[in-house]
């Protein structure tokens, strides 16, 4: 084991996790491009102005 290096051991985990960050956020950019061009991150103004709970779930949060 006289050609072991923690140092080389520890760059190359380094670069791994550095990996791992960059796959993370493009595989997660492309799930909100696929999200956005299906169904749409937003719903209408119309239904956020009269409140989520009733466009979208047809009940009230409070009774009123």
């Amino acid at each position: 084991a006289a050609d072991y290096s923690i140092a080389a051991q520890v760059w190359i985990q380094a670069k791994a996790v550095l990996l791992t960050i960059v796959w993370s956020g493009v595989v997660s950019v492309i799930a909100y491009k696929i999200v956005d061009l299906m169904v749409g991150l937003r719903v209408s103004e119309e239904a956020e102005r009269e409140g989520l709970d009733i466009s979208s779930h047809g009940e009230s949060a409070y009774n009123r």
